[in-house]
């Protein structure tokens, strides 16, 4: 990992299906070169593109539950969760007795929820607490790292995003960033179509139109106009998955803070832009803000505790819970530090 590879991460955190040629006038480097190093990346387990459709178009919210067991019990518990397709985020945390999940469900059936019922019937389970997520700060992503170095100018953020149809650019198709063709409009919702559509790209959110094509039977210019309807209106993103241990950082952990309400938008927006934090959100219960944050070591979180979180207004008070072991992340399980297809 050296800056040219940081500044390729970063610049597909801004334009996730940049093509290869754009890439490269972003980091200073040929296509060719550009291709090769994000290959060498995803090869290594390090990263990957993913599509994802945003769960109010499907009527879902999202919900942080906390599930404390006995430790003998963790493990089928884990497997157990990592299997269901309403959870999209799990990890154990320290101590072996407690996991730390994100749920998809619809707001006015957690409380009969499948999961909870289930969960509150399993040998082992001690508490289940469950607090709604309210609002994301990290917009468009649910993992906006950066403490992996590189760095971007200006001129190469508004290279990457100097075309708002590039978004559906395939990778080997670089015209098609520069040039959409209109069709008949179309609508936002999904439909039964769209899923071989929307199931690869959850695979590879980086699949050229060509091959997204051939996988739906749709032709070209049908993909790329149905994939910029579904993203100019929100209804699919897309997401770069960093494995940070394959990095070298070796500690990630949950900040559960607790903060004035008059300064949650305020603190929330800060964190989110802080090169350590992947993730911020507002959510209910006692803590009303759920950050999660990845550094190399001990020292060096506790230099971002002492100097980044120690000099904010705002926060009354946090706990914190490490991260020893990702099950799944974007509804991708991590099997032996490596990223494997959604279930």
């Amino acid at each position: 990992m050296d800056d040219i590879d940081g500044m390729i991460l970063r610049a597909l955190q801004v334009h996730p299906r940049a093509p290869f040629r754009r890439l490269g006038e972003a980091a200073g480097i040929s296509e060719q070169t550009a291709a090769r190093r994000y290959q060498a990346l995803r090869r290594a387990g390090v990263m990957r593109v993913v599509g994802i459709v945003r769960p109010a178009v499907r009527g879902d919210s999202e919900w942080v539950a906390r599930v404390r067991c006995r430790p003998d019990r963790l493990e089928p518990l884990a497997a157990s969760l990592a299997r269901r397709r309403d959870v999209v985020f799990a990890y154990v945390v320290s101590g072996g007795s407690e996991i730390i999940c994100v749920v998809r469900s619809p707001i006015d059936a957690v409380g009969d929820d499948a999961l909870l019922a289930a969960l509150s019937s399993r040998v082992g389970v001690l508490d289940v607490r469950v607090d709604l997520l309210l609002h994301a700060f990290n917009v468009g992503s649910a993992s906006k790292w950066t403490g992996f170095g590189g760095h971007l100018s200006e001129s190469a953020r508004d290279l990457l995003m100097s075309n708002g149809s590039a978004h559906g650019a395939g990778d080997d198709d670089p015209e098609a960033d520069d040039t959409v063709t209109d069709g008949p409009a179309e609508s936002a919702r999904l439909t039964a179509e769209d899923a071989p559509l929307v199931d690869a790209l959850a695979q590879d959110g980086r699949l050229p139109h060509r091959e997204l094509a051939r996988i739906c039977g749709w032709t070209v210019g049908r993909v790329r106009r149905r994939l910029r309807t579904l993203e100019r209106s929100g209804a699919l993103y897309y997401d770069v998955e960093i494995l940070p241990e394959r990095l070298g950082f070796g500690l990630s952990a949950t900040l559960w803070l607790t903060v004035a309400p008059s300064a949650i938008e305020e603190v929330g927006a800060e964190l989110a832009a802080h090169d350590e934090v992947a993730f911020a959100a507002a959510i209910g219960g006692d803590h009303n803000l759920m950050v999660s944050v990845i550094c190399r070591d001990t020292d060096d979180f506790y230099r971002y505790l002492r100097t980044r979180i120690g000099a904010m207004e705002g926060i009354l008070g946090y706990s914190v819970s490490i991260r020893v072991r990702r099950l799944k992340q974007n509804a991708s399980l991590v099997v032996q530090g490596r990223l494997i297809q959604p279930v």
